[in-house]
């Protein structure tokens, strides 16, 4: 972007709440947004100006990813034993895979030896914006053991919470449940004793940083509610005979306000070309389903908990595999409308509502001048077609053009 007052300006527009038909004219300056008029609006004669077709909105948020792996077959598992250099080089990689495809702030929900800090302190031109948990919180042996945050009692937990505050990140994760890509670990049931858990969340509170639970089973979802975490990842609800999340867990949730976080957004055309990962497939039969029954119930949860008031965001936790390339997320925003949201509350998911959500509504989220210009420009009309998402024209992270 040029230096000095600049103007963007495209006939359809999303604030982050609601579509401005007759188009807007975005003015950024320094890379922050200094205003928001019209689209015919009177300009200065020095303000370059730049027309856009399609449709402009605040730039993406990515509410769940892994910097440090790179999508391929067991990168979350060698991340844990790969040399600092080589770990910095595929987060290097990754964020810009997610800017170019719209994504302008990722929270980062598990790292190793928390490279991903020194990322995110450094605020590099045209590098999106990180939140960061630094390693997950784990049980020895349990999902995401070889990223090195293993806690099995009370006080290891409240000591590894200590640490990770010393360390300066942004929010704890814990793994409530098994995970999919770690072998030996039980996705139907739970991680953790429930007074270790209860540790975590409290001692994480009283350092002022909220906790989101992995949980793709209902039991790892209920133990997640009985801990007070602030938010849930995943929200799978997998039993022994299926996915269901009964409606007292969704009056739970929504009483408490946590957050919850489908991860949605699987690569279906790599999936129709590829097995599914050995983990995915095996606890998916255990349940008696296949991927197809189980995304569509999925969604049935989703849509219940919707309607319940239950606050949703948007992430992909791209990195863990194949079928989770960075970049993906796009992907789950279009399939939130499968649940009932129209096309205004699928994109908040992923904008405003992910900002607050991720503790970034002061930096970006919305088109509001004093936010960053944080902004993407997609080919086609996102009120008719939110396919338009996967045709990126224009990224600005921070007022920086990040494909021209």
């Amino acid at each position: 972007m040029a230096e000095g007052l600049c103007a963007l300006r495209a006939r359809v527009a999303f604030d982050s709440v609601t579509f401005a038909p007759e188009g807007v004219t975005v003015l950024v300056e320094g890379g922050l947004i200094v205003g928001v008029e019209p689209f015919g609006c009177d300009l200065p004669a020095d303000c370059s100006v730049t027309d856009f077709e399609g449709t402009l909105l605040p730039g993406l948020i990515d509410g769940h990813v892994h910097l440090a792996a790179d999508g391929e077959v067991g990168s979350l598992e060698r991340a844990g034993t790969m040399p600092e250099d080589e770990v910095d080089a595929v987060i290097t990689r990754t964020l810009s895979q997610e800017a170019a495809a719209g994504v302008t702030t990722v929270r980062d929900l598990g790292d190793t030896r928390f490279r991903t800090l020194a990322f995110r302190d450094q605020l590099m031109s045209g590098v999106p914006r990180i939140v960061a948990s630094g390693p997950p919180l784990t049980v020895p042996g349990g999902h995401c053991h070889f990223l090195g945050g293993v806690a099995g009692d009370v006080d290891a937990a409240r000591r590894l919470v200590a640490e990770h505050h010393e360390r300066g990140v942004d929010v704890i994760k814990v793994m409530a449940s098994g995970g999919m890509v770690t072998a030996g670990t039980d996705v139907f049931g739970v991680q953790f004793e429930p007074e270790v858990l209860c540790a975590v969340v409290d001692s994480a509170h009283r350092l002022g940083l909220a906790v989101l639970g992995h949980a793709h089973s209902l039991t790892g979802i209920r133990h997640a509610l009985n801990a007070g975490v602030d938010g849930i990842e995943h929200f799978t609800g997998l039993t022994a005979d299926g996915v269901h999340v009964p409606q007292d867990v969704l009056d739970r949730v929504a009483a408490v306000d946590a957050v919850v976080d489908p991860t949605l957004g699987f690569d279906k055309e790599g999936l129709a070309a590829m097995p599914l990962p050995p983990a995915l497939a095996e606890s998916l039969r255990q349940a008696g389903l296949d991927f197809a029954t189980a995304y569509a119930a999925r969604l049935e949860v989703l849509a219940r908990a919707h309607a319940r008031g239950v606050r949703i965001v948007s992430g992909s936790d791209a990195g863990v595999g194949p079928l989770k390339r960075h970049g993906c997320m796009v992907l789950g925003v279009i399939d939130i409308l499968l649940a009932g949201l129209s096309p205004e509350q699928a994109l908040a998911t992923a904008t405003s509502s992910a900002a607050v959500a991720c503790g970034v509504e002061r930096q970006t989220g919305r088109l509001v001048p004093g936010l960053a210009a944080d902004l993407l420009v997609v080919d086609g009309d996102l009120r008719s077609d939110l396919e338009a998402l996967r045709s990126p024209t224009a990224v600005f992270v921070r007022g920086y053009d990040v494909l021209a």
